[in-house]
């Protein structure tokens, strides 16, 4: 029997598969058990089968200035089903403050009478649009999609570093990924009681009708995309299709009467929702960037006017700031009477001198972030950096404290990653993604594990040459005889195929219960499921 995690080392970081060497936690006793019988050579073969499809399918990413097919790791994350209740609660609890802030925000502002939250906090933040002040969607939902990012720490426990609440990407790399190992590995499937991440485009689509135009009985849902340039027109591609909508640029929308509509070969035709996934300086040049030709001239008045729903709502991004991160422990107890089921990482806010001050004496010490920052962009890993970075980022700190968070390091969970044809273990996050209906916040089960592929590598973005992982949440045990079991759903996602998607477009600049048949019926299905992009499409950071 080969022994695929021979020499397989555990740090002072808490480890996801293993309790002890040798000894894995409960959720991944089954995939040990699973693992130990392939050999390594045939786990490789399976890997390179992997990326293989991946790259044949046109998943790739641009990374250090060249097309690389986006790297999944073979070994998946594992989360229990009582786990998984303590994040699917605390996710929804945080989006559910977070929606309350914003209307808020944009409306009454009480949080600010009541001294929650000082208002210079929002009116200096990059993401505050005074356009947005008094535009309340139809059933008063600003946050449609989230996407909430966790790590583990050193104790075990699920701690929120971010919160996304723009146009949170990545979602199409939990499609994809489930769809590549249930091919690839699919005895796995067979011996897992996995929850299916097939719902997402149902979820999502349900929830943008259901934000439309309270007169509209039929609504007409599109995805805006800046095209076939941006990083994550896959995605864009990818849920339009899933969802059965139109997929449109800005030059297709046109805006008279404060009513919009796009363009087709039978005339114009009333749009209802924008599904938009441009930021917000781009969406509409009359309000905003003058120059934007990505967006729709007017669609702001129209969303104003009721007569269209953008979502994500314009202005979200003054609740996902990151020195606003600080206080949303502080609007979870505000808004909902509750306390927080997920803690914030440790964070200081360098809003007084003697922080300030403090945090310049310990920048060796600490972790900065720039609080409009993404993609692991701008971030100083105090520990790591050398005495040049570290005095730039000393004069940067002291001349513009507001644009900056300081954190304590956190020793991010490792998981066991195939690295050089060995078992590793390499630093993980997790990114749930929430789906806001009015009536309730669905988190999609599991979401994106990104794996840092660099050995000690802390940042797992995507854009700074990490990877992911499929992420599995384990249903629980089948019931005694006499319990009523629920019927058994198909782990598969829909179908689909490179016809539904453009063709050839220009490569972009850098920058659950299952048994044996319905395993082999799902690695059938999946075959299709996987010629899924044209060559060239990008996957988002």
């Amino acid at each position: 029997m080969a022994d695929l995690f021979d020499g397989y080392l555990l740090g002072q970081q808490w480890d996801e598969m293993f309790g002890a060497v040798g000894d894995p936690r409960p959720p991944y006793s089954g995939l040990f058990a699973s693992l130990q019988p392939i050999a390594g050579e045939e786990l490789a073969a399976r890997a390179d089968l992997l990326s293989q499809t991946y790259r044949d399918a046109g998943v790739t990413f641009a990374h250090a200035g060249e097309e690389q097919p986006f790297p999944l790791d073979i070994v998946p994350r594992v989360i229990g089903a009582d786990e998984w209740d303590v994040i699917e609660g605390g996710v929804a609890q945080r989006v559910h403050a977070l929606e309350a802030f914003l209307a808020d925000v944009y409306g009454a502002g009480q949080v600010f009478a009541d001294r929650v939250v000082p208002r210079s906090v929002v009116t200096t933040s990059a993401h505050f649009h005074r356009q947005a002040h008094g535009l309340v969607p139809p059933n008063g939902v600003r946050v449609h999609v989230s996407g909430i990012d966790l790590v583990r720490d050193e104790a075990g426990d699920f701690r929120v570093l971010e919160d996304n609440l723009r146009s949170p990407s990545g979602v199409s790399y939990v499609i994809t990924n489930r769809a590549a190992m249930s091919q690839v590995l699919p005895e796995l499937f067979a011996d897992h009681r996995i929850q299916p991440v097939d719902d997402y485009p149902t979820r999502l689509l349900a929830a943008l009708k259901a934000s439309a135009p309270s007169n509209v009985a039929d609504p007409t849902v599109v995805v805006l995309t800046p095209g076939v340039y941006n990083s994550a027109y896959f995605e864009h591609a990818l849920l339009a299709r899933q969802m059965g909508v139109e997929l449109v640029e800005g030059r297709d929308l046109v805006c008279a009467g404060n009513q919009v509509s796009m363009r087709t070969t039978d005339g114009q035709r009333r749009v209802d929702v924008i599904y938009r996934r441009i930021d917000d300086e781009f969406l509409d040049p009359v309000h905003f960037r003058p120059d934007s030709v990505i967006g729709c001239a007017g669609v702001l008045n129209a969303a104003r006017a009721g007569r269209v729903t953008i979502a994500n709502a314009v202005g979200n991004g003054v609740a996902d700031d990151k020195l606003l991160f600080t206080w949303v422990p502080d609007l979870v107890r505000y808004y909902l009477g509750e306390e927080p089921v997920l803690q914030n990482a440790e964070t200081y806010r360098l809003d007084d001198r003697d922080t300030v001050e403090w945090v310049l004496e310990s920048l060796d010490q600490l972790v900065l972030k720039p609080v409009d920052g993404s993609g692991g962009k701008g971030i100083v890993i105090g520990p790591r950096a050398d005495e040049k970075t570290l005095a730039e980022l000393a004069v940067k700190v002291r001349a513009t404290p507001r644009d900056w968070i300081a954190q304590k390091p956190i020793g991010l969970s490792t998981c066991p990653t195939l690295v050089g044809g060995r078992i590793a273990p390499r630093h993980v996050d997790l990114r749930p993604f929430a789906v806001n209906d009015g009536d309730k916040v669905w988190v999609l089960p599991g979401g994106l594990t990104r794996v840092a592929l660099p050995e000690g590598e802390l940042v797992v973005n995507s854009s700074q040459g990490g990877g992911s992982k499929d992420t599995w949440v384990l249903s629980r045990p089948r019931p005694v005889d006499g319990d009523v079991e629920e019927p058994a759903r198909d782990l598969t996602t829909v179908e689909f195929t490179p016809a539904d998607l453009p063709e050839e477009p220009p490569v972009p600049d850098p920058g659950p219960v299952n048994d044996n048949a319905l395993a082999q019926s799902q690695q059938q299905q999946q075959g299709a499921t996987l010629a899924m992009v044209a060559p060239g499409v990008v996957a988002p950071c």
